[in-house]
């Protein structure tokens, strides 16, 4: 049994993208969180931080389901979304601006010459300044929820932090419990720009790139440090996305992430 499908990559953020609009795929693959467990595995599948499940929609262009590697769906992903709206308007489906529905809500993005800028959805859950144990320390660590729940926690020197020892450790805090939490460390540069690396609940470890998370970055260093916006963020991957957004004391609201994002290759998957 084939399924065609393609690979997409935002900051190094990758995705594997089926087309199941019409519920085409509905006698192909009966479980697409077991697909996902499949398809996503390294080495061993196509290999991917996540499966993108495109839909028709009601409200918008068209519906995005996320399901992480270990199978687990989620409601939001900034650069899964980035990669579906490129997918789309390579397609044909929509125009260079669109509404894309989602767990988190109806968004809206717009391609430009290989650019992708979204909107967010409206950040909620700001807690700044929570002393945590963690083995023999204590962290002091932010949280806000731009679409799906992070925590953010600064350092210094990033790129020598053990992130996914780290990152594992507070995804499994108990204060976060039953649903976890995806963390970013965070390194201030200079007055707009910040270096961010993410340690992904479902994915398990740390990703080149998290769209969710550069944004919960770019804010949680606005509240703290004052970082102005357009705030630039480095991610692993080295690509720099830059996240925009408009604030009512430490309310956000009208918040952007913009970057790349490319179609890597497309192809077809054999499934036994």
């Amino acid at each position: 049994m084939m399924i065609s499908f393609s690979k997409a990559v935002a900051s190094g953020n990758d995705f594997i993208i089926v087309d199941n609009r019409e519920n085409k795929l509905a006698e192909r693959i009966a479980d697409f969180e077991e697909f996902a467990k499949v398809s996503c595995k390294r080495r061993f599948s196509v290999g991917a931080d996540g499966l993108l499940v495109l839909e028709d929609s009601g409200t918008a262009d068209f519906r995005m389901r996320i399901f992480n590697p270990d199978g687990s769906e989620v409601s939001m992903c900034g650069n899964g979304i980035r990669c579906s709206a490129l997918y789309s308007y390579a397609k044909g489906w929509c125009g260079s601006s669109m509404k894309i529905e989602t767990g988190a809500g109806v968004l809206e993005a717009k391609v430009e010459e290989g650019y992708v800028r979204i909107k967010m959805v409206q950040p909620k859950d700001i807690k700044l300044g929570q002393n945590i144990g963690v083995g023999r320390t204590f962290m002091n660590v932010h949280k806000v929820n731009t679409g799906v729940p992070h925590v953010v926690h600064f350092v210094t020197d990033i790129q020598k932090y053990p992130v996914k020892e780290m990152g594992s450790k507070i995804r499994y805090h108990t204060l976060f419990a039953p649903d976890g939490t995806n963390v970013d460390f965070v390194e201030g540069i200079d007055k707009s720009t910040i270096s961010a690396r993410t340690y992904e609940r479902g994915v398990e470890d740390e990703t080149l790139a998290c769209g969710t998370g550069v944004v919960a970055s770019a804010l949680i260093s606005h509240l703290i440090a004052a970082t102005e916006q357009p705030v630039n963020v480095i991610t692993k991957s080295d690509e720099v996305l830059k996240v925009y957004f408009k604030k009512d004391r430490n309310n956000f609201y009208d918040v952007y992430l913009e970057g790349k994002a490319h179609i890597v290759f497309e192809g077809d998957l054999t499934l036994s």
